[in-house]
């Protein structure tokens, strides 16, 4: 049976709930409250999820409250209640890293717009890798805050961005918005010294990481959740099964309009050629019941790149009910690059195997 937009957006947010730490039992209860997309009165969506974070703001959790209110502009603003909840998701973050140490705010110029990002780490005294954090079509920066905290124990700089069209991010998602990742690496280097750039990047992000790398020596290292490569954007029968979310905020982020995106979306894939000239370290994370990137654009990495490794999850896209696994997947991958870090790279390694087990004797996987 196909869901209505409004239960697929809701399906989708309790995933996200999840995924940011909240129960699906508040989260089902605040959808039941505001159900209704489209509109700011009574019993919508962006009423129910701005007053869940009001409360939070309240309560003295102002992380809390950004989540929530991420979850009222969901999945991109569409309504003047959703843009004041973007902007209230934006300002509940900025009071909860005034009291974590090294967490700064950083207005970018990046390809002649201001593109405000989240840093920690910026030491112009020590030269250290750049992690590089970017979320897809409908995460805003505000979602990774615990890159931001984990700075220091990574020894890297880390700046999180959003994709373009995105948040706070004014510019449009194009075939050819790799180049805003050089240019947000050029304007980092005029804040602090480091060597090489290390990046985190979640679905259509990783896609535009994936081109980046294809020119840029800066790049060291990809990983990706379910970054769309090629079959996604040039097969049209796979387009057609896509989540109306996506179709969407896909046309939200582009500023095309929806009718335009079929012919639009090949010049986003990667080439063979670009891919060819991708010769570093690529992480990739399947998810075996992704609905929105088809199996052959990982297969198609797998056997393009030289240096690709893969983990796959019974999942959705982007794996949200496997969401420590990941974190794990990537800390682990990101501390192998750094010298001197074999100890804790083992631990996370046998902390993922020994959940791996667990999950293979689980009575779901057994039923199977």
């Amino acid at each position: 049976m196909t869901l209505s937009y409004a239960d697929e957006v809701a399906d989708l947010v309790l995933l996200h709930a999840r995924a940011q730490g909240m129960t699906p039992a508040r989260a089902g209860a605040i959808i039941a409250a505001g159900g209704r997309l489209g509109d700011d009165g009574p019993g919508s969506w962006s009423v129910a999820w701005t007053s869940a974070g009001d409360a939070a703001l309240a309560e003295g959790d102002p992380l809390g409250a950004c989540r929530r209110y991420n979850l009222a502009r969901f999945p991109y603003p569409d309504t003047e209640g959703q843009r004041a909840a973007a902007a209230k998701c934006v300002a509940a973050f900025d009071q909860w890293r005034a009291g974590q140490p090294g967490i700064e705010r950083r207005n970018l110029r990046v390809l002649g717009e201001t593109v405000p990002v989240w840093a920690s780490g910026l030491d112009t005294t020590a030269r250290k890798p750049l992690l590089l954090i970017m979320g897809g079509i409908v995460s805003v920066k505000e979602q990774w805050a615990q890159f931001l905290v984990a700075a220091r124990r990574l020894g890297m700089a880390v700046v999180v961005a959003e994709m373009p069209g995105v948040g706070e991010n004014p510019l449009r998602y194009q075939p050819d918005s790799h180049l805003m990742l050089a240019d947000l690496a050029d304007a980092v280097a005029e804040l602090t010294p480091y060597e090489g750039v290390h990046t985190v990047a979640f679905s259509f992000g990783g896609t535009m990481a994936l081109h980046w790398a294809a020119r840029d020596p800066r790049v060291r290292s990809v990983l990706t959740v379910g970054a769309p490569v090629r079959e996604f954007f040039t097969d049209s029968d796979w387009w057609e099964t896509v989540p109306e979310t996506t179709k969407r905020t896909l046309a939200h982020v582009t500023g095309l309009p929806r009718a335009a995106l079929p012919d639009a979306l090949a010049g986003f894939a990667l080439t063979d050629e670009e891919l060819a000239r991708v010769d570093i370290p690529v992480g990739y994370v399947v998810s075996g019941r992704d609905e929105i990137v088809p199996a052959a654009d990982s297969a198609l990495l797998a056997a393009a790149l030289p240096r690709f490794s893969r983990v796959e999850f019974d999942d959705v896209h982007g794996s949200p009910a496997h969401l420590t696994d990941t974190k794990l997947w990537i800390i682990r991958s990101l501390l192998s690059r750094r010298p001197g870090k074999g100890v804790p790279t083992a631990v996370l390694g046998a902390a993922l195997r020994l959940r791996a087990a667990r999950r293979a004797l689980s009575p779901a996987r057994k039923a199977r």
